[in-house]
């Protein structure tokens, strides 16, 4: 396929379709309030977003329940207070002329307490001093996911993607070796996906047949198994629980190491699997034109682009316009950042991130 590719629309099971094949992934910025509500920064971030050509822009991850807050200066969506500047940043979006959807997240034993967390592990092993959560307090943690969902509805968002990766509650309940549980959420594969299925299906029954549902995806780390994981999704798509899979890579050119799938791509052991009419896309050093075009020819239905975006806001705009476009190198300056129209907010996020902004530059 060629570059020109990118910019034809795509239908989704739900809602409306996608203008084109760039999605925005969930990018954790860290500058709203401290209670979790939209701050001018998150506002002036989705103004710029709006103008920048993508298809479907995701928020950044938000709390699904005040415990479950992961990073300081976090998005939230658990409560109703924090629905007017959700409000803002669905209609801006709407009004740019992309598709919206919040990304839905919970940290689970990762819960920080020293920023009002509450770990939320799945196992008794896997924090010192720190109980399993009770099947109750599962069921409680899966209704706050509805109850958000909900709330991103009202609020005018197209849809919402579910964050079950990178060990975050809904990944840590799918690894055996995070998940040691004896109720109905843990022990075999059917048990331990219950949770996450829980969510999805409960999202759908209260929120309808137009409101489109995303699932973020992440198969390395944490006692995952890629053939579960490949098992998993099989049901998901053959069922068309969901719109979209967002598959979380490192690199979306990785290979797989070990086990039945070594020496194939990690996106391959996903694109080969009928998905009816469920998208996939996927997230991982996509910072060329070339590249992107090229993931449709490995599969995919569409990209999500992180680091391209933060570097360079309007990518899919720079791609359309040049087919050669190659994002800036990294590392960059903290001035360069600042130029571009992110907050110092923001660019303190950054900094956090190995080789992406040059150190001591100001």
């Amino acid at each position: 396929m060629s570059v020109s590719d990118l910019f034809k629309p795509l239908t989704m099971l739900h809602g409306p379709a996608m203008s084109n094949r760039f999605m925005l992934a969930p990018l954790t910025s860290q500058q709203s309030e401290y209670d979790g509500t939209a701050s001018e920064y998150d506002q002036f971030w989705m103004k710029q977003l709006a103008q920048s050509g993508y298809g479907l822009i995701q928020t950044s991850a938000a709390t699904v329940e005040a415990g479950g807050i992961a990073f300081e200066r976090q998005l939230g969506i658990h409560s109703d207070a924090q629905l007017p500047g959700l409000t803002e940043m669905a209609r801006v979006v709407r009004e740019g002329g992309a598709l919206s959807a919040v990304q839905l997240h919970h940290a689970g034993h990762r819960a920080k307490p020293a920023i009002g967390g509450i770990p939320a592990p799945a196992s008794g092993k896997t924090l010192p001093g720190v109980e399993a959560i009770t099947t109750e307090e599962v069921e409680r943690i899966r209704d706050s996911f509805i109850a958000a969902a909900r709330r991103a509805q009202a609020a005018g968002f197209d849809g919402v993607s579910v964050h079950g990766a990178f060990g975050w509650i809904l990944s840590e309940f799918l690894s055996p070796n995070l998940n040691d549980r004896k109720d109905k959420y843990g022990g075999n594969l059917e048990n331990r996906s219950r949770f996450t299925l829980e969510v999805i299906e409960g999202i759908r029954k209260t929120c309808g047949p137009d409101f489109q549902i995303g699932w973020r995806l992440s198969v390395e780390r944490y006692g995952l198994r890629l053939e579960e994981l490949r098992e998993l999704t099989a049901d998901i798509f053959d069922r068309e629980l969901i719109d979209y899979l967002d598959l979380a890579l490192w690199d979306s050119a990785q290979v797989v190491r070990e086990g039945s799938f070594a020496g194939k791509t990690m996106l391959s052991v996903f694109t080969g699997i009928p998905r009816k009419g469920v998208r996939l896309g996927v997230a991982g050093k996509i910072m060329t034109a070339r590249r992107a075009a090229e993931l449709l020819d490995e599969g995919c239905d569409f990209v999500l682009i992180a680091r391209a975006g933060i570097l360079q806001r309007d990518f899919p705009l720079q791609v359309q316009q040049n087919p050669l476009y190659e994002s800036p190198k990294l590392p960059v300056t903290a001035a360069y950042l600042r130029e571009g129209g992110l907050s110092e907010r923001f660019i303190e996020t950054m900094r956090g991130w190995q080789t992406f902004v040059v150190p001591g530059s100001k």
